[in-house]
């Protein structure tokens, strides 16, 4: 694996790629295998190459950081263009999650990811796109199919990235409903709580319902919100008591948890503190006197990383920011009057029925292939409400257990929001590209070059009469959906007088606003809001380097809270009584140098377990609910009914300072947090195979920690961030062009590129790439001309 500061040599390369000839996983032979896999796989990136389907020549001027700058004479040939620069980049990530989507990974992957086909076709996330594409507008179509016409030109180039060849296949033409496929799977990423209801099932049937509060925490009575009191449409409330849960036995709730495992496998599950950052600040709080906007999406942290950054302009799009391989548009940046930002407002936008017998059932067949195996097939049982999660086909593994989750209801318009947004003007243009916007829900901060400042949290959120929706309830027709909230009275915000609109995953709207957006416990921690609020209200004139302090901030708000409870705590050994020494002295700074904070993440990550007595080892609180347990003397700290939260607290250090022993040595005065914290952009291909992962795998020892604002939560049991900003921007609408971008890792795909992780080591130290659609800003350049 990579590490900061030093380079991999090229005869490592070249030795491990020589074994995979030898293995038979390459087509080439001896010692040329290196120079052959790089001149089969690397793009062209300058000079002339015909592109049939072009209207007219198109310049890609790549950057010296490998960003495409689009020029084109028409916007359907700008977003021709971005497809055959995505596929050139990023051949197999594309290949990759359109296979995810479809749930057709054991075709190449082989027995090892039948699971997750499984668990992708039960819940038809293909269906779902194929279902979305005859609803879009006429302008959304005709982009796409510039797309994935630019796409199959790419692919005609005959250029094959190295997965393609170790793995054996040959990938097929790009299909317009493959540009809609991913966008499912982000919505399972980041849009309901099925795996929370999973847990209040588990939780209820073990405590009892007074369990939730213990287990999951409340959001608390207080704690920043993302409306004011003042900015709501109205101020009535409608009642929304917790569901009653009817009773699900161990081996449903094992069926139903087997989904949530199959998903972690493909990094798509909940993790506490996984969210993101964005705030806009408007010219009456700025130095230039116009607004500042800052965007961080904290998500899972890959090889290659999920976004990729272009420039596009064409007769009329002209937009700059973070676009995703496979879509065929700037998902967050700007254009040349209007910024946007989007988080995660995770609505309650899922539930699970418990389906009653007699009810009316659908079937479908699946046939999965499987590489080196006979077919396997599928037989999906669907209600009213959709498929039934909790089996496979069989009629006797007790209890049906339905989704119905907006995401893959028909008629699904997201794609046209992303591109309205594109080319918005100005706030009605944004709000009516919003409108069209289905799953998954997020918060939209929004700045022109005009001076005005916004937000909004789009999507269809059903509304629920009398109950919840935080448990499963009962398929009998009396917990039905009346409709969704309309677009005009979902939370929103123009011009607010205060000038400021902070998001952070935390509670959108205080007590009065009139519909139910999810449950008490729906929301992140308030952690980064309530620091992100701190920073930007220090200085009475903010800039961009304020801004930029803001989001690397790495000050954990966790520990101020945890304090005094944490060093009142009796030493078990003299291990534990230099821990509280280091601990008293720490000025609650996540740096990777920090030993007292590699203290403290160990000793909150043991404390994290307190409930697995109760529910099973898989069971990590977060650090909200494991406060709340300590302040009140809560009945989770005792292990098997004995003991309380001060021998809990003696234990748990004693244990952490175990496992640091074990992992880093005993000499203590030798730990610090970088050595285990550290983050694993790895493949998902690959990125667990031996031979493999040291070449497609990236790590570096980065700062933060558990709910800073900077997030980079240690990964439970390997202390690795696996979660974080994965792409940041901050946009200056005093001059856009010295706006400010940066991704996780690097554009290329190949790990045997140049720009396969040059943005890494600047992401880590806080540095930006130019925001700039000006030549002057891009560096060393290489253009490539398409031609008809």
């Amino acid at each position: 694996m990579t590490t900061l500061g030093r380079r991999r040599p090229s005869w490592g390369k070249r030795a491990a790629l020589g074994l995979l000839v030898t293995l038979g996983l390459l087509g080439a032979a001896g010692g040329g295998a290196y120079m052959w896999l790089r001149a089969t796989s690397e793009p062209r990136t300058a000079g002339t190459l015909s592109a049939p389907g072009l209207g007219a020549p198109v310049a890609v001027t790549r950057d010296a950081w490998g960003v495409p700058h689009i020029r084109a004479q028409s916007d359907e040939d700008a977003v021709f263009a971005l497809g055959f620069v995505h596929w050139q980049d990023r051949a197999w990530q594309m290949d990759f999650q359109r296979r995810v989507a479809q749930g057709r990974l054991a075709e190449v992957l082989g027995e090892p990811a039948l699971a997750q086909d499984r668990f992708l076709r039960t819940w038809g996330f293909q269906r779902a796109a194929l279902s979305a594409l005859p609803a879009l507008e006429p302008r959304t179509r005709r982009l796409i199919r510039a797309y994935t016409a630019g796409v199959n030109a790419a692919q005609a180039q005959g250029k094959v990235a190295p997965e393609f060849r170790i793995l054996g296949y040959t990938p097929e033409p790009w299909q317009e409903v493959d540009s809609l496929s991913w966008s499912k799977l982000m919505a399972f990423d980041l849009g309901g709580n099925y795996d929370e209801e999973v847990l209040n099932a588990r939780v209820v049937q073990r405590l009892g319902e007074g369990g939730l509060d213990q287990v999951t925490a409340p959001y608390p009575a207080g704690a920043p919100t993302i409306l004011s009191a003042d900015e709501l449409p109205e101020r009535t409330r409608r009642a929304a008591p917790t569901s009653a849960a009817p009773a699900l036995p161990d081996a449903t709730l094992a069926a139903l948890r087997a989904h949530l495992a199959a998903a972690r496998e493909l990094g798509l599950q909940a993790v506490p503190g996984k969210g993101s950052n964005n705030w806009v600040v408007s010219g009456q709080r700025t130095v230039s006197g116009k607004p500042l906007l800052a965007d961080d999406p904290h998500l899972s942290l890959t090889a290659p990383m999920l976004w990729y950054l272009a420039d596009l302009q064409g007769s009329q799009l002209k937009s700059i920011g973070a676009s995703i391989p496979g879509l065929p548009a700037i998902v967050i940046g700007r254009n040349d009057r209007v910024a946007w930002g989007v988080t995660n407002v995770n609505p309650d936008v899922q539930d699970l029925y418990i389906e009653p017998e007699g009810t009316p059932l659908r079937t479908r067949t699946e046939t999965i292939r499987v590489k080196g195996q006979p077919d396997v097939t599928l037989t999906v049982r669907e209600s009213a409400h959709g498929p039934i999660i909790s089996d496979a086909g069989a009629a006797d593994l007790g209890p049906r257990v339905a989704l119905k989750w907006t995401a893959l209801q028909p008629r699904d318009t997201t794609m046209d929001a992303f591109l309205g947004l594109n080319y918005a003007q100005n706030w009605g243009d944004f709000t009516r590209a919003l409108s069209r916007y289905v799953a998954p829900s997020q918060s939209f901060v929004y700045a022109d070059v005009d001076g005005n400042t916004g937000y909004y949290a789009p999507g269809r959120v059903p509304i629920r009469a009398g109950w919840d929706g935080s448990l499963p309830v009962s398929g009998d027709g009396t917990r039905e959906w009346q409709g969704f909230i309309p677009f005009a009275q979902l939370p929103h915000v123009y011009n607010p007088a205060d000038g400021l609109v902070i998001t952070a995953n935390n509670q959108v709207v205080p007590q009065g606003y009139p519909f139910n957006l999810g449950n008490a416990r729906n929301w992140a921690e308030p952690y980064r809001a309530e620091r992100i609020t701190e920073l930007l209200g220090t200085r009475p004139k903010l800039s961009l380097q304020d801004m930029k302090a803001a989001q690397l901030d790495t000050q954990s708000l966790v520990w101020r809270d945890f304090r005094s409870l944490l060093l009142a705590t009796a030493p078990g050994s003299d291990d534990a009584r230099r821990a509280l020494a280091e601990l008293r002295a720490w000025d609650g700074r996540l740096t990777v140098e920090t030993r007292a904070g590699l203290l403290f993440e160990a000793w909150l990550m043991a404390l994290q377990e307190m409930a697995r007595d109760e529910l099973g080892q898989d069971t990590v609180m977060n650090s909200l609910s494991v406060l709340r347990q300590l302040q009140q003397q809560g009945e989770l700290c005792a292990v098997q009914g004995r003991g309380n939260c001060a021998a809990l607290l003696t234990r748990s250090l004693d244990a952490a300072l175990a496992d640091l022993r074990t992992r880093l040595g005993n000499d203590m005065t030798s730990w610090t947090y970088g050595q285990l914290h550290q983050v694993a952009s790895n493949h998902r291909a690959f990125g667990k195979v031996s031979a493999l992962a040291w070449l497609f795998n990236h790590a570096a020892p980065t700062p933060g920690g558990t709910n800073t604002v900077n997030v980079a939560r240690p990964e439970h049991g390997t202390f690795r961030q696996t979660h974080g900003a994965s792409y940041r921007q901050i946009v200056d609408l005093a001059a856009p062009d010295r706006s400010l971008y940066i991704g996780s890792l690097g554009q290329a795909g190949s790990p045997l590129a140049p720009h396969a992780s040059d943005q890494m080591r600047r992401w880590i130290a806080g540095e930006y790439l130019p925001m700039s659609t000006q030549p002057g800003d891009w560096g060393r350049t290489r253009v490539l001309t398409l031609q008809p």
